[in-house]
């Protein structure tokens, strides 16, 4: 997967035969047992099971029993670069975004320095180049050092390479300067994506307002703390005609503005996390910090609310919001522990076993909307096609494991869904034509270069 906005390091193309995976792509029409040879880093040719032969040079693969899906795109992760690299780097995280199945990644811009001026994007991008195993987008931030008053040179951004613009990890509180953002995005071109929270009602909050903070004396972040601004910011886009994405919603409140913002023709998409699908607030009883994140894991009633969304196709994409730090961090009381969760090694399989497993979800509708995100920034999406590039990743869905028993691709360790056995193991992800992961206990496969 490429593309003159994603930015990885050269590697050789996969030359390839899959042989006997179920193929599995909805946007093709494909759910059933095929051969799929890769040339040149391309989808060259698919066939049924056991018709197509290797010529010299083309590894097999017999996949017979493992599930091919196109590989996903993830909207929204933090690497950390640059600045924190301590917590994670170009290079690890992108190793675990090959990992998870993943083709490509959209960084967030909440580094050390912001990633507010051309200058450091072009480092980044560079860097990329050198380390990047799998192709990477980059956002810059809305406001200089995320302040939330001075504009970015937005187009001196676009022009350096950003895909859009989002002040994550904080949100733009001022109506008047969002405004501003969205009439100068429009005549820049990118995506505005939106970190929804008014810090008057979520104030000193570290979870869920509600009966489990109640219960446990802990100062809680109420829903609409993120369904106002939804509300009023997909207004402002309405007004502004301008492209706005609402990044990692929470709550049933939420879903429901979002509903409001389309049905008045706003140009407004929207994505959710696999933890806020398939966890809620009461696993903050543990005070395990990895279940602090932000916005928090809510009620039962919020979690069906965006899954229903998600099925509907209302939330039009699967982030994981990958926010690595470092274990020292982790491991003080919950109210100290900083925000954030890992989750780019385990979002396929979370949805999988908690969702697709037990009825909630279709596998089909996981797979789409896992990589639904490309679009969304104007990236192609993976498809499963002759003569598209190679953008796979092949799965055991039998296959279970325990998270972090056998430690991490990425260099942090803080996952909601540490020690939890999932089922859905990534044995192979062919990202931008070449081999970018391979499981070498599951399959023999080509070595990564």
């Amino acid at each position: 997967m490429a593309g003159e906005r994603l930015f990885g390091r050269p590697a050789a193309p996969a030359e390839l035969l899959i042989s006997g995976a179920h193929v599995l792509d909805p946007r093709t029409d494909l759910d059933e047992p095929h051969d799929l040879l890769i040339r040149d880093g391309r989808i060259a040719e698919l066939g049924s099971p056991g018709s197509l032969t290797a010529t010299e040079g083309i590894e097999t693969i017999d996949a017979t029993g493992h599930h091919l899906f196109p590989a996903f795109v993830d909207p929204h992760v933090h690497l950390r670069t640059p600045g924190q690299e301590y917590k994670e780097n170009i290079e690890t995280g992108t190793a675990a975004a090959a990992a998870g199945g993943f083709c490509a990644v959209i960084a967030m811009p909440n580094t050390a320095p912001v990633v507010d001026d051309a200058a450091i994007l072009r480092s980044l991008t560079e860097s990329a180049r050198r380390q990047a195993r799998v192709p990477v987008g980059f956002l810059a931030s809305i406001t200089r050092s995320l302040k939330g008053d001075e504009l970015t040179e937005m187009a001196e951004l676009r022009d350096a390479g950003a895909l859009g613009f989002t002040d994550d990890g904080k949100p733009v509180v001022s109506a008047g300067t969002l405004r501003k953002a969205l009439q100068y995005q429009r005549l820049c071109g990118g995506v505005i994506a939106l970190h929804e929270e008014d810090p008057e009602l979520s104030r000193d909050g570290v979870m869920h307002e509600g009966a489990v903070s109640a219960r446990l004396g802990i100062a809680g972040i109420p829903s609409l703390s993120e369904s106002t601004m939804i509300a009023r910011d997909g207004a402002l886009a309405a007004y502004e005609n301008a492209r706005v994405h609402f990044q990692h919603l929470s709550c049933r409140e939420s879903v429901e503005a979002l509903a409001t913002a389309k049905a008045a023709g706003a140009k407004v998409t929207a994505e959710v996390c696999p933890h806020h699908l398939t966890l809620t607030d009461d696993m903050v009883r543990t005070l395990d910090s990895r279940f602090k994140m932000n916005p928090p894991l809510r009620t039962e009633d919020d979690r069906r609310a965006l899954v229903e969304g998600l099925r509907s196709g209302l939330i039009d994409c699967v982030a994981t919001d990958h926010a690595p730090h470092a274990a020292h961090e982790k491991e003080v009381p919950f109210e100290q522990a900083p925000m954030g969760t890992t989750g780019l090694e385990t979002a396929f399989a979370a949805l999988f076993t908690e969702l697709v497993l037990c009825g909630e979800l279709e596998l089909g509708t996981v797979v789409e909307r896992m990589s639904d995100g490309a679009a969304l920034y104007g990236l192609p999406v993976p498809r499963i096609a002759p003569g598209e590039p190679a953008n796979l990743t092949l799965i055991d869905l039998d296959a279970r494991f325990e998270v972090g028993a056998e430690g991490y691709a990425s260099r942090s360790a803080n996952c909601c869904f540490h020690g939890r056995v999932l089922q859905g193991t990534v044995l192979l992800t062919v990202a931008a034509g070449a081999v970018a992961y391979a499981a070498r206990t599951a399959i023999e496969a080509p070595a990564v270069r």
